[in-house]
């Protein structure tokens, strides 16, 4: 007996051995690198198994495989940044284009640019998006106002994007207004998070008019990315290294932080996507400064 559990050990390290890969190395990595001075801030996921992060600095775009955490640059920026991502089914990322004002469509398969929209001429920070069934969405942060994009049969691409002034109870202020967003969970209406203020507002995406989500009393002050999982909003607080998880009603008109999410690893994490059971976030480090040689690492932790 001892024989044979010997043999069958000593089979399992020649496999290992022959494949290079450590017999610690199962599963996908919690943590992984990005591009020392890279500076991320957004993510999106999918299809397959990778993730896309944007650069605040240049604006590249780099793909990661989730199983490895490997990744390239798969596409140049213009040298503004790429705040917020999102993947559609067709093989496009759709990318906020911050103090550039604008919004990129890449090809995935490709990195090419399909198509780039100038929002506005004036001091702008596009600063997240998001895709529902027939538009693209963007927030802007200086300014009262969505960016749509109105996709036409089999997604076809608009020849421009339409204003959604914001109105009713958001109230612009200084420093980072509206910031990520996301669908209300029966898909009737939008939600956006204030940074600023710690307010999450619901969006009616015709007119634009707002009113505040009723959270009891609770902030998500410093909110970032969002992500809505079924009727589960989750929310990043970057500077306060937190996720806040809130169960909302099935019209996003009230909700309770149920919890927050924290973990060691986060060093200001900005944005959040799925994959699995897993929640990927990239550490901005917004309270590090920048250099050249600064480095950067995506964490993931379960939902």
């Amino acid at each position: 007996m001892r024989s044979a559990i010997l043999k069958t050990a000593l089979s399992t390290l020649v496999v290992v051995l022959l494949s290079g890969v450590p017999a610690q190395a199962t599963g996908k990595p919690d943590t992984f690198a990005l591009p020392d001075g890279f500076q991320p801030e957004g993510i999106a996921t999918g299809p397959g198994p990778y993730a896309y992060f944007g650069s605040r600095a240049s604006g590249d775009i780099y793909r990661a495989d989730l199983r490895t955490g490997e990744g390239s640059v798969i596409s140049k920026g213009p040298g503004t940044p790429s705040l917020g991502l999102k993947t559609d089914g067709r093989g496009r990322l759709f990318v906020a284009g911050g103090t550039g004002g604008d919004a990129r469509v890449i090809d995935l398969r490709t990195g090419e640019v399909v198509k780039s929209y100038k929002l506005t001429t004036d001091p702008a920070f596009v600063n997240d998006v998001i895709l529902t069934g027939h538009a693209a969405y963007f927030t802007d942060s200086r300014n009262p106002v969505l960016y749509k994009l109105e996709l036409g049969r089999g997604g076809a691409l608009p020849g421009e994007a339409v204003k959604i002034p914001l109105s009713g109870a958001i109230q612009y202020t200084t420093g980072n207004n509206a910031n990520g967003i996301a669908p209300s969970p029966d898909r009737e209406s939008l939600l956006i998070v204030q940074s600023n203020t710690g307010k999450l507002f619901e969006v009616d995406p015709s007119s634009g008019v707002t009113t505040e989500v009723d959270l009891g009393g609770e902030s998500l002050v410093n909110g970032d990315g969002l992500l809505l999982e079924g009727r589960t909003l989750y929310a990043v607080q970057n500077r306060l290294n937190a996720i806040a998880v809130v169960s909302l009603t099935r019209d996003g008109a009230s909700g309770k932080v149920v919890k927050r999410l924290t973990d060691p690893r986060f060093d200001v994490p900005t944005t959040v996507a799925a994959s699995g059971k897993r929640l990927y976030l990239p550490n901005a480090r917004f309270t590090t400064t920048p250099a050249p040689d600064t480095p950067y690492s995506v964490v993931a932790v379960k939902r």
